[in-house]
């Protein structure tokens, strides 16, 4: 059912709503204007993320640099008891040096060393495609007036390794409606970050098709499951689990999860990935986590917890079917 409402103050400014020349010389009556009319995203500037944005931008013009000493900021959210584990939480320490990410490097162990360039803030990312809201947004503008929720998560890795972190994020469902895609989307692509200045993966490994690119079918980023996150364990993603925005899906394998996302485009074709690219045969555009379909270097069937070393039998969906097995019925 269709209803009249006053637009939030978070709510999109849309493309084509140019506004008027008077108002730009009139600050006053503008900044009146805006906030009568909700408009948030293109009033960026006047966020508190976007203030600290600012202040972030004139610390890189004059030649500083983001050395990641600062520990991440504690976040306000609620827990949503939805989302049980039938594990342990993964320790923190553990989750935070032990990760894949192959614009820093190969060696999972030292990606959380090489991270110190990398200069999340400010960070934008574009919208793109069959949606009636596009441009670039600052990524915490672009999930305002959401709150934040922490959902305590299985995560399994391709190369049969998992842990049980909690994420911190809005449902990228609730994104995609401010986004209004058009009927034309069918599929959500997302892009990753090239800064080979930064991230010494990305200049060493010349090979790989850099920046890394992803993608869901509409229906499943528009899943209850799927999260855009921008935090784990209590505080703002550090750089090495994906900062400072990423995709989560849990059920399926982590390299579907697209980190440090730059854009986000709505298609109507399948869009190619990454690792499909590389290695159809190894990896699928769906990935759902299945023990019963091995990689053609290992079996898929059990997983090994990074903190403990257990292995634990994989479960099919890890352990989300009720949720999502329902997409893949023909």
């Amino acid at each position: 059912m269709f209803h009249i409402r006053r637009r939030a103050p978070w709510d999109f400014l849309r493309e084509n709503q140019a506004t008027p020349e008077p108002v730009y010389r009139r600050r006053r009556e503008f900044l009146k204007k805006m906030i009568l009319g909700g408009a948030g995203l293109g009033a960026a500037s006047l966020t508190a993320s976007a203030c600290a944005a600012e202040k972030d931008k004139a610390r890189i013009a004059n030649g500083e640099q983001d050395t990641g000493a600062a520990p991440p900021a504690a976040l306000n959210y609620t827990r949503n008891p939805k989302y049980v584990l039938d594990r342990p939480l993964t320790k923190e320490e553990t989750a935070a040096k032990y990760n894949n990410f192959y614009e820093f490097t190969t060696d999972k162990e030292r990606v959380h060393q090489l991270t110190e360039k990398f200069i999340t803030k400010p960070w934008s990312v574009e919208v793109a495609g069959h949606c009636e809201v596009k441009g670039t947004f600052d990524y915490m503008d672009l999930i305002k007036g959401v709150p934040l929720e922490e959902r305590l998560y299985r995560f399994r890795c391709v190369e049969a390794w998992a842990m049980a972190v909690p994420w911190i994020g809005v449902p990228l469902a609730k994104i995609i409606e401010k986004l209004k895609p058009t009927a034309q989307a069918r599929y959500v692509r997302f892009v990753s970050f090239l800064k080979p200045e930064e991230a010494p993966g990305q200049k060493t490994q010349s090979w790989y098709p850099w920046p890394y690119y992803e993608g869901l079918t509409l229906a499943e980023a528009m899943n209850e499951l799927t999260l855009l996150a921008v935090g784990i364990y209590g505080k703002e993603t550090p750089k090495q689990h994906g900062a400072p925005i990423r995709v989560i899906t849990p059920w399926k394998y982590g390299y579907k999860s697209a980190k440090s996302i730059v854009k986000i485009e709505f298609v109507y074709a399948q869009p190619k990935t990454f690792w499909n690219d590389l290695a159809p045969d190894e990896y699928s555009f769906e990935s759902n986590v299945n023990p019963e379909v091995p990689h053609p270097r290992w079996s898929q069937a059990t997983e090994r917890m990074i903190d403990t070393g257990e292995r634990v039998p994989t479960q099919p969906y890890n352990g989300y079917g009720e949720m999502v097995a329902h997409l893949y019925s023909r």
